[in-house]
C-alpha cells in the first residue's frame, strides 16, 4: 500500500450523510465506502465499488475540479483541508488497470441480442458504451477521428493527463476479452455516417459529438490573423511559434488555462490570462490556476477585451477595466465596464477560450429538436424528439466537465436498458 495513500483514507471520517458523494460528485461514486476498502488495505474491492457508477476513476481522479466537486464538499474542508479524494480514485483505478481487475466487472444478459451505436468516444461515449456492454450489447463506436477519447486525447495536455494513462484506460473500457464493443475510426456524421442508416440497422443510438467550436466574442479585429479558438488549437495541436511573444488568453476556465500553460510551456515570452470577473469566481480549478501562477502566467482579474488592433495580424489589444454589480435576477455579481478605463497592451497573439458551441452544420442537419442555444434537447432519460436516439455530453448542454459528460453516458445507457427492456 502507497503510504500517502494510506494516509489520505486514514483522514476520512466515513460520513454516513455522504456529502462528497451524494452533493459533490457528478456521478455520485460511494467514496466513503471506497475508501473505506483501501483504509482496510483492500483496494481491488474499492475499485469494485467504484467500477458501479464509473470508468474513468483514473482519469477524474486527475483532471477534475476536486474543489468544486467532491472534495469540495467533504466535512474535513469546513474546518480544513479536505480528504484528497481525487488522489485517491486514482490510485485505485491505476492499480485496477496495472493488474487488469477490469475483466472481473460482472456482466448481465439484459441486452443480449441488442446492438447500440454510438457516435463520438469521448468521456459520454465511452462511459455509455461500457455501461452497454457490461449488460449483453452489441456496441459499436463510430469516431470522427482516428482515436478515440475526445477532449481527453485532443483537448487535454499531458502534463495534465498522461497518453499512458488515457491509453490503459481505453484498453479497460473496451475490455475486448469481455466485452463485444467494436470501433470504426474516421466516421464523420454528415460525410460518411447518416443516422437514418443506423436508425434502420440499429436498435437505439447514442449522441455524444461535443460541442467543439469555440464561441466568439464578436469583437473587432477578432477576424485577424493570430487569433485562436481555445478548443481548437488545444485540439489540433497545431501551434505557431511563441518564441520571444506575447499571448493574452480570454477566459477563466480549465480550458484557458490548458492553452495559457500549454504556450508558456512552448516558450512564449509572457503569457497574460484576462478575466472579465474576480478570481474566486474562476470556474478553472483552484490548482490549475496557482499552477499557471508558478509557470509566471500573469493574471489580469476584472478586466476584458474590447478590440483586437492590427491591419492583417494582431498587433495590440484594447482592454478596458470591470466591477462587479449585483443585479436583479442575477445569483452572482455581473461584470460591468468601467466608462474610461480602457488601455492598451502590445499583444502577438490571441487565444479566445470563452466557451464552445456544437457544429450548427452537422446539428441542424439531424432533424432533432433543438433547444434555443442550438442544442440537442433531451428529456430527463437523455432522450431525444427522436425515440431511437439518445444524447448527453456537451452537445446536449449537461455541465462542462469530464466526469458530467460521464453522468450523461452512464444515464443515457441506464435509460436504454430500460427502454429496451420494457419498450414503451
Amino acid at each position: 500500500m502507497n503510504e500517502e495513500i494510506q494516509k489520505y483514507t486514514e483522514y476520512c471520517l466515513n460520513c454516513p450523510v455522504k456529502p462528497c458523494s451524494n452533493k459533490g460528485c457528478p456521478l455520485n461514486n460511494d467514496i466513503p465506502a471506497f475508501i473505506k476498502y483501501v483504509k482496510e488495505g483492500n483496494v481491488k474491492e474499492a475499485y469494485k465499488i467504484l467500477s458501479k457508477t464509473t470508468v474513468l476513476g483514473s482519469i477524474c481522479g486527475r483532471i477534475c475540479p476536486h474543489m468544486k466537486q467532491c472534495e469540495g464538499s467533504c466535512v474535513r474542508g469546513i474546518k480544513g483541508e479536505p480528504v484528497k479524494i481525487g488522489e485517491i480514485e486514482a490510485y485505485v483505478f491505476d492499480e485496477a488497470l496495472k493488474n487488469k481487475w477490469y475483466k472481473e466487472i460482472e456482466k448481465t444478459d439484459k441486452l443480449e441480442g441488442k446492438s447500440i451505436a454510438i457516435i463520438g468516444g469521448g468521456p459520454a461515449g465511452l462511459t455509455c458504451a461500457s455501461f452497454l456492454a457490461r449488460n449483453g450489447a452489441k456496441v459499436v463506436i463510430f469516431e470522427r477521428t482516428n482515436h478515440l477519447g475526445g477532449i481527453l486525447e485532443h483537448g487535454i495536455p499531458e502534463f495534465r493527463l498522461e497518453k499512458e494513462i488515457l491509453e490503459n484506460t481505453l484498453k479497460s473500457i473496451l475490455n475486448e476479452e469481455i466485452y463485444d464493443i467494436s470501433v470504426e475510426y474516421e466516421k464523420e456524421l454528415g460525410k460518411n455516417l447518416f443516422l437514418d442508416e443506423l436508425e434502420s440497422k440499429y436498435d437505439a443510438i447514442f449522441l455524444g459529438i461535443g460541442a467543439n467550436i469555440p464561441t466568439k466574442m464578436n469583437i473587432e479585429g477578432e477576424e485577424l490573423s493570430g487569433v485562436f479558438g481555445g478548443n481548437s488549437i488545444l485540439e489540433s495541436g497545431e501551434h505557431p511559434s511563441y518564441n520571444g511573444k506575447k499571448v493574452a488568453v480570454i477566459g477563466g476556465g480549465n480550458v484557458a488555462m490548458d492553452c495559457a500553460r500549454t504556450i508558456k510551456r512552448l516558450g512564449a515570452k509572457e503569457v497574460f490570462v484576462i478575466y472579465r470577473r474576480a478570481e474566486e469566481q474562476m470556474p478553472a480549478e483552484r490548482k490549475e490556476i496557482e499552477e499557471a501562477k508558478e509557470e509566471g502566467i500573469e493574471f489580469l482579474f476584472q478586466n476584458n477585451i474590447v478590440k483586437i488592433i492590427g491591419k492583417d495580424k494582431v498587433e495590440k489589444i484594447e482592454c478596458i477595466k470591470t466591477e462587479l454589480v449585483q443585479k436583479d435576477g442575477e445569483t452572482r455579481k455581473v461584470p460591468v465596464n468601467i466608462e474610461g478605463s480602457n488601455y492598451i497592451l502590445d499583444m502577438d497573439y490571441i487565444v479566445m477560450a470563452v466557451g464552445s458551441s456544437p457544429e450548427s452544420n452537422i446539428i441542424n442537419q439531424l432533424g432533432l429538436e433543438l433547444d434555443k442555444w442550438g442544442y440537442i434537447k433531451v428529456d430527463e432519460n437523455k432522450r431525444t424528439s427522436n425515440s431511437k436516439i439518445y444524447a448527453g455530453g456537451d452537445v446536449a448542454a449537461d455541465k462542462g466537465t469530464v466526469a458530467w459528460a460521464a453522468r450523461a453516458g452512464r444515464d443515457a445507457a441506464y435509460s436504454i436498458i430500460e427502454n429496451l427492456k420494457n419498450p414503451d
